[in-house]
Order: C-alpha cells, then sequence, then structure tokens
C-alpha cells in the first residue's frame, strides 16, 4: 500500500475502521498502466469479483469495478451491474448525512463516478475510491454533485462510522472517467 497522504494520516490510527474503508485503503495507491497495456491488480479484480466477461482492459471506467472488489472482499454484496457507477445507490441501506464508510454515488458528463466517504468540507466530500486520477486515492468531489448516500448493512455499526470535518487542501475533481 502507498502511504497515506498527512491530511489523511489521522484514517490509520482509527479503530475499527469500516470494513469496506479497511478493504479500500489496502488498495491505495493502485495505477491504473497507460497505454495498451492493464495492471494486472485491477484486471484480477475483474475475475475475482466474477466480472471479467464484462471487464477486460483498466482503460474501461473501472470506479464500479474498484467498488465491486471492496465490497465483496469485505463481505457484502454488489449491486446488480456493478460496474455502471449509478448501480451503487441501490446498495446497502439509504443513507443520510454521509459518515465514514458510507458509499457515495456522484453524476458526472457521461455518466456517474462511486467512492466510500472519508470526510467533508464545506464544498466538498473527501472521497476514497478507484479511477479517481487513474488510480486508487482520495479525491474532494463537489457536493452538488451527490446522486445518493448508501450505508453498507451493518449489524454492529463501527464508532469510527462518523461525519468527519476536514480541511478544503487540493483541488476539486471534475471528471473521473
Amino acid at each position: 500500500m502507498t502511504p497515506l497522504p498527512k491530511t489523511y494520516a489521522w484514517l490509520a490510527r482509527l479503530d475499527p475502521l469500516p470494513r469496506m474503508i479497511s478493504a479500500a485503503l489496502a488498495e491505495f495507491g493502485v495505477r491504473e498502466t497507460a497505454g495498451t497495456a492493464n495492471t494486472p491488480q485491477i484486471i484480477q479484480w475483474a475475475a475475482q469479483t466474477g466480472l471479467a466477461s464484462n471487464y477486460r482492459a483498466d482503460s474501461i471506467p473501472w470506479c464500479g469495478l474498484f467498488m465491486a472488489h471492496v465490497a465483496r472482499i469485505s463481505g457484502r454484496e454488489p449491486p446488480q451491474a456493478p460496474l455502471w457507477a449509478l448501480s451503487w445507490a441501490r446498495f446497502g441501506v439509504e443513507g443520510g448525512q454521509p459518515e465514514l464508510g458510507d458509499v457515495l454515488v456522484f453524476m458526472r458528463q457521461g455518466g456517474g463516478h462511486v467512492g466510500l466517504y472519508i470526510g467533508e468540507d464545506s464544498r466538498c466530500y473527501h472521497v476514497l475510491g478507484g479511477n479517481q486520477g487513474d488510480r486508487v486515492c482520495i479525491a474532494r468531489i463537489a457536493k452538488e454533485r451527490l446522486y445518493a448516500v448508501r450505508q453498507p448493512p451493518y449489524v454492529n455499526k463501527p464508532r469510527s462510522a462518523a461525519t468527519y470535518r476536514l480541511a478544503a487542501t487540493g483541488e476539486v475533481s471534475s471528471n473521473e472517467a
């Protein structure tokens, strides 16, 4: 795993973390391979989630694939058609105010984007996801793009699943494809 930026180092001190956050952080820093080659790890996620027949190249948007991988290794069932980001609006249960580990679904030009809530500032959500700048990282995404908040179906919700107010540092993502 690539070390977290200092801005998000506090995540490593939370215990317990929501399972989906732990699983996603284990993949932090994985990058898409430029050109016609593929990152073996991303292609492996497709095989492990049973999506290999629909996903053959990391040049295809992979935020939904990443989330399907994270959900499965966390013991959660992804929604039908998980490669389509907007399908994640049917995952888990309806959420209200986002909390650490909630699935956030966003609208973007040409489709959607999906990732996990880390925290927020006054204008943006800080989102841990795949295919953000062609890698697994934390990006700031404008709140007005939010389409749905979905909470994993917890049996025992961890104490760390809370709302976190963060500094408004870093660029705002405008298109995660």
